[in-house]
């Protein structure tokens, strides 16, 4: 459904060391930050993103698919992505005084039609409360996210921009009930190509801050499986791959429970990444330039104090080196539809 995505290896300068816990710049941002995100995310313990995988049983394929994974690192760039300051998604939390405003269909992919329920009244692009000031994250996928803890809402916009005071997007979608939501977008909605929230499994500032990632991780493959064929929690899928190892999106990994995490010679981010991989995983949520895991755009809090918070939270390290020395081949792939609800139906 969308155009694949590029990973940002770019090197990254670090002038100066921060430590944000004890910032009082950050106090009343409009971001979500450490102090005002929920406990492992914005969804909650039932969601897909806090499923605890740690004794799951595993695909009988697991090997193959683990070696794709394994495969595709080496050959693009030799090791993954850590997409934070671009490509991730800006978020922002925002009260009931918010403005609501109607963002405006850029069609950028052409489509020959109006998706019936994205404009209009209650349409998934009618009535968001975007404050005026939002940065979406840097990159071609602007993504944005907007998240309302009053009215239970949240919303994931693809693109979005600020035209002449007015608020466009090529693509998103609303959640109602964000707090007893499986984690995805229904039907077609949603910045994912998988329909999976961007926000459910990005590495928040807030997770970075407090050393510990208390959900699961998007994982971006530059390869997945052809798109009829995806796997539960993913709604739908954008890939292409035919062969007998594919990866449908929607899949779900984790890292070996029996790994030393603390025995790894990884950076304090990637040990968290690790660990929460073992307790909850990786979902396949899109298509990347390179094997990626996604981070919270610094954007929002940025624009907001100045200050890109990721600088010292990498300890000066460049985004391409967080994710140095992870081991992909003790990986460990689910089954397919793992964790599907009864009489589960493919949409």
């Amino acid at each position: 459904m969308r155009m694949m995505k590029k990973a940002f290896l770019c090197l990254v300068a670090s002038t100066s060391i921060l430590t944000l816990s004890a910032s009082p710049s950050l106090a009343g941002t409009s971001a979500v930050i450490a102090d005002q995100a929920p406990t492992g995310g914005i969804f909650s313990a039932t969601s897909v993103w806090r499923t605890d995988v740690s004794k799951a049983s595993l695909n009988p394929d697991s090997p193959a698919l683990v070696n794709n994974v394994v495969e595709q690192v080496a050959a693009n760039y030799g090791t993954a992505a850590f997409n934070v300051n671009q490509y991730g998604t800006s978020i922002y939390t925002v009260d009931s005084t918010q403005r609501r405003v109607d963002v405006v269909w850029n069609n950028c992919q052409r489509k020959p039609y109006t998706p019936s329920g994205l404009l209009g009244e209650g349409g998934q692009f009618s009535q968001v409360p975007i404050p005026s000031n939002a940065v979406p994250a840097a990159g071609t996928d602007g993504q944005l996210t907007i998240y309302s803890p009053e009215t239970d809402q949240l919303w994931e916009f693809w693109k979005a921009k600020r035209v002449k005071g007015t608020w466009q997007a090529c693509w998103g979608g609303r959640i109602d009930g964000v707090s007893t939501s499986p984690g995805y977008f229904d039907g077609y909605w949603g910045a994912a190509a998988s329909g999976l929230a961007v926000s459910g499994g990005s590495v928040l500032i807030g997770d970075a801050q407090a050393g510990v990632i208390d959900h699961a991780l998007s994982l971006q493959l530059v390869d997945v499986q052809e798109s009829s064929t995806f796997s539960w929690p993913a709604q739908r899928s954008d890939g292409t791959d035919t062969a007998a190892d594919a990866i449908p999106e929607g899949l779900r990994f984790r890292l070996d429970p029996a790994v030393n995490v603390d025995a790894l010679k990884l950076t304090p981010i990637a040990k968290a990444i690790a660990k929460a991989a073992q307790k909850y995983g990786f979902i396949v949520t899109d298509r990347a330039g390179a094997v990626a895991v996604v981070a919270e755009s610094p954007s929002a809090v940025k624009a907001d104090t100045g200050v890109n918070p990721w600088t010292g939270l990498m300890q000066g390290k460049p985004s391409y080196a967080i994710m140095k020395n992870f081991p992909w081949d003790r990986l460990q792939a689910l089954p397919v539809d793992y964790g599907a609800p009864a009489g589960h139906v493919r949409p």
